[in-house]
């Protein structure tokens, strides 16, 4: 979710009020995702690296983190969206904990989607953790192999994300899904995040269904093959 401080750069703003603005626009596009069937949305609010920001910017995000729960819970709660907080806990105060503590009991049990909210998250740091927990667990070299690590990554409770859309013009991961988005597809997109909506959403799940995807094997050109795609 890139461009919030370039949006209200341009609008003449501190950057604290585009980090404002894209909360709107992520609880928007949690319903827009809802209401056209996709069950698991996985978003980057927080990277570990983004604790290099300067300490004002910092501070407010994570004061942001706490209004956005009191102003949006209930809603989201209401519109069956289920809400997990993916990420290392243990650099955040003991009321931002409570706060993701109180989003994930109130939404424990709805069904309509599920909101992963990856904080203080980063790939590597994923990787990491959940190897250092296999071999807390006895997982020895010989016992480890992808089904196995996959357990322990943070998402584990997710699929792995077919669609991987980065906004604001930006053409890189930044560390994000490394291991789960392997065969993920990507739509880059200038939008700035709080201009995303309806219309954008549309656009990359459109380009989505254009695409073809064969996770490594050969595309299959035989007439059964077509016959199977006109049938479906």
């Amino acid at each position: 979710m890139d461009g919030n401080g370039r949006w209200a750069k341009k609008r003449f703003m501190p950057r604290f009020f585009g980090h404002k603005a894209g909360v709107d626009s992520l609880v928007k596009t949690v319903l827009l995702c809802k209401d056209r069937g996709i069950e698991y949305l996985s978003v980057y609010a927080f990277s570990s690296e983004n604790w290099k920001r300067p300490t004002e910017e910092v501070t407010g995000l994570m004061g942001l983190v706490l209004v956005a729960v009191a102003k949006y819970l209930t809603q989201l709660a209401e519109q069956g969206v289920r809400i997990r907080i993916v990420g290392d806990r243990h650099q955040v105060s003991d009321k931002l904990r409570a706060a993701w503590e109180q989003a994930e009991t109130l939404t424990r049990g709805n069904t309509g989607i599920t909101l992963s909210v990856c904080f203080n998250y980063g790939g590597r740091w994923d990787i990491v953790q959940a190897c250092r927990r296999a071999m807390r667990d006895g997982i020895t070299a010989e016992q480890l192999d992808e089904a196995t690590l996959g357990r322990y990554m943070a998402l584990a409770h997710a699929p792995d994300p077919d669609l991987f859309i980065r906004t604001g013009g930006e053409l890189r991961t930044s560390n994000f899904l490394l291991w789960q988005a392997a065969y993920s597809e990507y739509v880059f997109s200038d939008c700035l995040w709080p201009d995303f909506g309806a219309v954008e959403l549309d656009a990359a799940l459109a380009e989505f269904a254009r695409r073809d995807r064969r996770f490594g094997g050969v595309k299959d050109d035989t007439p059964a093959a077509h016959a199977r795609e006109t049938a479906a």
